[in-house]
């Protein structure tokens, strides 16, 4: 499809746009380190068009993410979970990142223009909201959800399209938005400080095509690891082993909907049997935090 020059004129005057949004996309996280436990993002995963982007929402920095340029997708977000009553909003518009479309632009991300056609300078390196017009099996899943933030900005910064991957519509409906709000619960309930969240996909090789042209990677495995370092040690006995990390995945295809939980370990396994990737999801695998108390020593001797 051919577009206007106009159209390119308008996808400039865009990046120059006040900003509602920000985001720092470079080739490391060190601006925005601290959304990973012990300031460590996962060791392990390989690609040659990685970007690495610091959210950033009415100036201030929101969790990060790592994104795949050449499958348009984020290849996972991390993020700090925030006590959350699990509601979502409904009036945030949807936004795109526009230094992953120049590395001179100042990061600022913006809500996506409501034309027709998207400029093209936007559409050539990032997924765009027509991707998923025809995509009727798919929605959009967010890796960082708005039900796991508790502030109103922490929830609208979430709305990116560098923060969500087709996902198919029974897994979000009937096991992943379930699964989410059981995590939920569980932090909200047991964790005493602050929880580290790491949401990621693992690729299956196919992809969404819009105008006969490969647009978005499809992910293959969703999965989701969580490292609490200080947590209720008198929590039920069910939950208790879950503590300080626990994990879990889903297929996204037709097979089976179902999410399987993990301990941390087995699910760093399982994705490198599924990748090339040899993943290291925690800083030493997340270590508990929870002190015990000694005992006082009765056994002086006064002189």
């Amino acid at each position: 499809m051919m577009h206007l020059v106009g159209t390119c004129v308008l996808s400039f005057s865009l990046l120059m746009a006040s900003p509602l949004v920000s985001a720092n996309v470079s080739k490391s996280f060190k601006d925005c380190s601290h959304f990973f436990y012990m300031q460590s993002p996962p060791a392990g995963i390989k690609g040659t068009n990685l970007r690495r982007v610091c959210q950033k929402y009415a100036d201030n920095l929101r969790y990060a993410t790592l994104y795949d340029s050449s499958r348009h997708l984020p290849l996972y977000s991390a993020y700090i979970f925030k006590k959350s009553d699990g509601k979502r909003r409904m009036d945030t518009p949807w936004m795109y990142e526009p230094q992953l479309v120049s590395d001179d632009d100042s990061g600022n991300m913006r809500a996506l223009p409501l034309t027709e056609d998207t400029p093209p300078l936007i559409e050539d390196s990032q997924a765009v909201l027509e991707d998923y017009t025809d995509a009727v099996e798919y929605r959009r899943g967010p890796l960082n959800p708005d039900l796991h933030q508790s502030e109103p900005d922490d929830k609208s910064s979430t709305y990116t399209l560098t923060n969500v991957v087709p996902l198919l519509t029974n897994l979000l409906d009937a096991s992943w938005n379930p699964y989410l709000d059981i995590i939920r619960r569980r932090l909200n309930n047991f964790c005493h400080g602050k929880s580290f969240i790491v949401t990621g996909v693992t690729l299956s090789g196919g992809t969404l095509q819009r105008d006969n042209r490969d647009r978005l990677g499809i992910p293959k495995y969703l999965w989701l690891a969580y490292c609490c370092p200080k947590f209720d040690r008198n929590s039920p006995y069910e939950v208790r082993f879950m503590f300080p990390s626990y994990g879990g995945y889903a297929l996204n295809e037709q097979t089976d909907h179902s999410v399987v939980e993990v301990p941390l370990k087995t699910l760093e396994s399982f994705l490198k049997s599924h990748t090339d990737n040899d993943l290291n999801i925690f800083y030493k695998g997340c270590v508990s935090e929870n002190t015990f108390k000694k005992k006082r020593d009765l056994t002086s001797v006064s002189v």
